[in-house]
């Protein structure tokens, strides 16, 4: 029995030959075999590729290869993160957005135990493009609990592309940095005649929080037909911080996903539908006020594949309900007394088709348009006998709408001489309006609230931004055994609902507000301008011996941010005895400010015998610099250098992996939000994984000799500060025993 991936087109521009094109390959299915920036598509675009193996086991660094019909491998600035490096991970993290940042140039905002933010390059999750099956999801949360990658989960992703530097403008719009595509497994097919029943069974257990978790991957199919359900479930108590740092408050978690995907073989391409269900009954973030106790989402996508005579056609059509619950859990005083509830609803929707059109020697033409709807009503219930939240409901958002309409055109060309140019504009109108507001009464602590709503309802909040982004990327190959690739973008970001319309002024309405983890409270503002951002990346790559070889990657980068969205203060927080806290009320306003930095990353083999087995070394470091050019001070959680420090081995079925992290201490901090400093710190993790037949077993440690250390993106530990009185930055993860068992059938 044999069972085979089917390639389809993605969503994102095709991989084919543009010029003398053979029959054969006029009517090849392109796929990506690696995620890229420019450079991985211009390879791509210069040979046949071939679809990569969807059983891959091996404990390495996400690989930055593309193959190509000779059998070459040639080093990429962009990133692919494969299924069994997702699994392998998976025994020590449930937080796909965690695990990203074994990319160079990758970091993340500390958050609950799933649901970290992801920066690339030092900009955060809502100025980047993060997509899920080729879909973006819209946020639903004033704290953004529940972003897009908050809906994936480790054992159960065929891959993940990054792109941290310019990319193409088909790749998406409304966003100023890198992009994050996250794909599910390619569907299976049998044999002509024949059916096809396989899948997989995993479970994990991980010693610090006592987590523990599975999943099910099966698929039924024939030549034509298949259909995959798609299981899993985690779940993790509170952690304990290194060393001597005790418990970290506010910590645990639980949540389920499950989707089944149909898909059928026709003629043109492919056509599949897939729907499921996440639910998550609660989340602790050590780092907000409030924690999440109920997210549900159900999502149906609709998706057709085809490839004609002319050229490749995808189309996508998405639709998506959330209904997301914050209060608080024990930790924070849990819900016995009512808490502060605060519900919030989303309703979702769009289409995306693309068109890549064959030019014969002219390139190849690209051109699309999408539409992503989202409605989003935010309010928060009374609590009885609460003079403060009562005696109704405090509508924060409205029934806010945010409409988003975009198109583009790019074309690309390769030479013989290996010069790929690819060229392309967009533009993206954004409309967004939201209905009026209320406070919870009209008492004399609520006056603050009482008075901002007034002068919300009274404003115009209809808002229209025109917004134009244009790239202009270029590869060329210096030698066999060397690349050189340089990008130019401009990009534009428009405000999110709860940049624009969070009006509360009142202390406890503001604190509410805010995906930072510092502590402070912010308020909307109605007269923000859309980000616009102009990017120069660039990348030498230097490699030889082949896919196993060595390399040598460096990537600087520079980009300069116009109407950035950061923020001022409003006003101190105060005490009960009218004292300032370290908390302050600030407000989104638009200032300028600039990123720079160098990613480096490398490998090389260090032997390689039947007796010995293979070894090899791996290395990544990243600098940055972010800086905010009106009131000249460092912005908000910009990751300190770090490095790391990878020896993997394999003999056999034995494959072991030790890694080694360092971080510089974190002393440049942002003033206007009060962010702490944190110190230095190395930690040392290590993997083994033995393969018997058809069940893989892996065992790790991280954080192996248990390293006391905050986490220089972690924010303030709320939770801590709500149960002793001592305010503190969140603790990292102290050392964690972690096993995992997989069984392929």
């Amino acid at each position: 029995m044999i069972y085979m991936p089917y390639a389809a087109p993605c969503a994102a521009p095709a991989m084919r030959a543009t010029s003398g094109a053979s029959e054969n390959n006029s009517r090849s299915i392109a796929r990506l075999t690696s995620g890229f920036s420019l450079s991985a598509f211009a390879v791509a675009l210069a040979f046949n590729p071939i679809s990569p193996a969807y059983a891959q086991d091996q404990i390495a660094l996400p690989e930055i290869d593309v193959e190509s019909a000779g059998g070459e491998t040639s080093t990429m600035s962009g990133e692919r993160i494969s299924a069994s490096l997702l699994r392998d991970h998976q025994t020590s993290s449930s937080d796909t957005a965690a695990i990203l940042q074994s990319v160079p140039g990758v970091s993340g905002f500390g958050a609950g135990g799933f649901s970290t933010l992801p920066v690339i390059r030092g900009l955060e999750s809502q100025r980047l493009t993060v997509l899920v099956d080729g879909v973006s999801i819209a946020s639903a949360c004033p704290n953004d609990m529940n972003p897009p990658l908050s809906y994936t989960d480790p054992q159960t992703i065929g891959s993940i592309d990054v792109i941290t530097g310019v990319s193409p403008v088909s790749y998406g719009g409304d966003s100023i940095g890198g992009i994050i595509r996250v794909e599910s497994a390619a569907p299976r097919f049998a044999e002509q005649g024949e059916t096809l029943l396989t899948g997989e069974v995993s479970a994990f257990y991980r010693s610090n929080g006592d987590g523990f978790g599975g999943s099910l991957s099966m698929t039924a199919a024939s030549d034509k037909l298949s259909l995959t359900y798609n299981g899993s479930y985690t779940q993790a108590d509170n952690f304990e911080g290194g060393g001597a740092l005790g418990i970290v408050r506010s910590s645990e978690y639980a949540k389920t996903d499950h989707s089944f995907n149909l898909a059928t073989q026709l003629d043109s391409g492919l056509l599949e539908l897939k729907g499921g269900f996440h639910s998550a009954p609660y989340e602790g973030f050590p780092n907000q006020y409030m924690d999440m106790t109920s997210n549900t989402s159900w999502f149906l996508n609709g998706h057709y594949a085809g490839i004609f005579d002319w050229g490749n056609l995808d189309v996508r059509a998405n639709w998506r309900d959330t209904d997301h619950v914050m209060n608080f859990l024990d930790d924070k005083g849990g819900t016995s007394t009512g808490g502060m509830p605060m519900n919030t609803e989303v309703h979702s929707a769009g289409y995306a088709v693309q068109a890549d059109i064959l030019l014969g020697n002219a390139g190849t033409l690209r051109v699309g348009n999408e539409f992503q709807h989202q409605w989003l009503n935010d309010y928060w219930p009374p609590v009885e006998g609460s003079m403060m939240m009562g005696p109704g409901s405090f509508i924060n958002v409205n029934g806010a709408k945010r409409d988003r309409l975009g198109t583009f055109i790019e074309w690309e060309k390769s030479w013989d001489r290996g010069l790929t140019v690819i060229a392309g504009i967009r533009n993206d109108q954004v409309w967004m309006n939201t209905g009026t507001v209320s406070p919870y009464g009209t008492g004399m602590m609520q006056m603050p609230d009482v008075m901002a709503a007034a002068e919300f309802n009274e404003a115009d909040r209809a808002h229209r931004d025109s917004n134009w982004s244009g790239s202009l990327l270029a590869r060329y190959a210096l030698s066999s055994h060397a690349e050189v690739e340089w990008g130019y973008a401009r990009k534009v970001r428009s405000p999110n609902i709860y940049e624009r319309y969070s009006w509360g002024r009142g202390a406890m309405a503001s604190r509410m507000i805010g995906w930072f983890g510092d502590g402070n409270g912010y308020v909307g503002n109605l007269a923000l301008r859309p980000e616009k951002a102009d990017t120069l990346s660039a990348a030498l790559s230097i490699h030889g011996g082949g896919q196993n070889g060595w390399l040598l990657k460096i990537a600087p980068y520079y980009t300069r941010v116009d109407d950035y969205i950061d923020a001022v203060k409003l006003a101190d927080f105060t005490d009960m005895m009218g004292d300032p806290t370290p908390f302050d009320q600030l407000q989104f306003v638009n200032q300028n400010a600039e990123f720079y930095g160098i990613d480096l990353s490398g490998a090389m083999p260090l032997w390689s015998s039947p007796s010995a087995g293979s070894a090899r070394l791996t290395a990544r470091a990243s600098w940055l610099h972010g800086q905010n050019l009106t009131d000249k001070g460092p912005l908000y959680h910009q990751m300190p250098f770090n490095a790391a420090l990878g020896l993997e081995h394999k003999i056999g079925g034995l494959e072991t992996r030790i890694d080694l992290t360092v971080v510089s201490e974190k002393d440049r901090v942002d003033p206007t939000r009060n962010e702490p400093k944190t110190g230095s710190y190395a930690l040392l993790d290590v993997l083994f994984a033995y393969r018997i037949n058809k069940v893989r077993m892996t065992l790790g440690a991280s954080n192996l000799f248990d390293k006391a250390y905050y986490a220089p993106l972690g924010g303030m530990s709320l939770g801590d500060l709500k149960a002793t009185g001592d305010l503190r930055p969140v603790p990292g993860r102290g050392r964690s025993i972690n096993a995992g068992v997989t069984l392929s059938f």
